[in-house]
């Protein structure tokens, strides 16, 4: 007897899993289409739509919330099927654990703050004559703060058995990858990790042993809250 796939019951699973998440696959969604809008350009073309996107201290300086909100909708790298992979398995769960709302809160603190504090370091190296001046137009673009910052909140999802593990593994990751690299986006992932880390108070009166059911008849602004 030969094995035939449930296609369509494969895609209804896929469906109902990504409307569980919904902010998460728009987002997704929304990086694939900026990611193919890159790919479409010429390189010199490119090189400016990126710059003019990227947080770094002149962009922070001129155009804070411009820089900021674009550069969440790039990927850093050009590549978009990695991040359908790392968003299935770190923004879905959390965002279906603590509701859109939260989810996207941890989201924004760890872009946001990670950014500012790391770009900070380097303005203090600037300073202090140990970054060059171009350091200023350094490109930093790329979502990889907020997915840091869902990795450390993630933490109280884990089971307690394997939850101090789980912690461990991670800060290895991102504290060997500052150790090693020793660059600014490498400290801007270590702190993005701390800051939700420091986001548990969003996670209380959540199950950490599953996810939130969804009830159909329930308002968005209930399952947010």
């Amino acid at each position: 007897m030969r094995f035939t796939p449930d296609r369509r019951g494969l895609g209804r699973r896929a469906l109902l899993y990504a409307r569980s998440a919904p902010g998460t696959y728009v987002w997704l969604g929304m990086l694939f289409i900026t990611t193919v809008a890159v790919h479409t350009m010429s390189p010199e073309l490119e090189r400016e739509f990126l710059r003019e996107r990227s947080t770094n201290i002149q962009g922070l300086s001129e155009h804070p919330l411009r820089v900021l909100l674009a550069s969440a909708l790039l990927v850093d790298g050009g590549y978009w099927l990695p991040y359908l992979l790392l968003y299935s398995v770190f923004h879905a769960p959390a965002e279906r654990w603590l509701g859109t709302l939260r989810w996207l809160t941890v989201c924004v603190l760890a872009h946001v703050l990670a950014t500012l504090i790391s770009e900070g370091a380097v303005l203090v190296a600037l300073w202090e004559g140990r970054a060059p001046s171009s350091t200023v137009n350094t490109l930093d673009i790329g979502v990889s703060y907020a997915l840091a910052g869902i990795v450390g909140v993630l933490v109280y999802r884990v089971p307690r058995r394997w939850r101090y593990g789980y912690l461990a593994l991670v800060l290895l990751f991102y504290g060997a990858a500052l150790a090693v690299g020793r660059t600014f986006t490498d400290l801007g992932h270590l702190v993005a990790l701390l800051i939700g880390l420091a986001c548990h108070p969003l996670t209380r009166g959540r199950d950490p042993g599953r996810a939130r059911p969804r009830n159909p008849k329930e308002t968005p602004a209930a399952r947010n809250g």
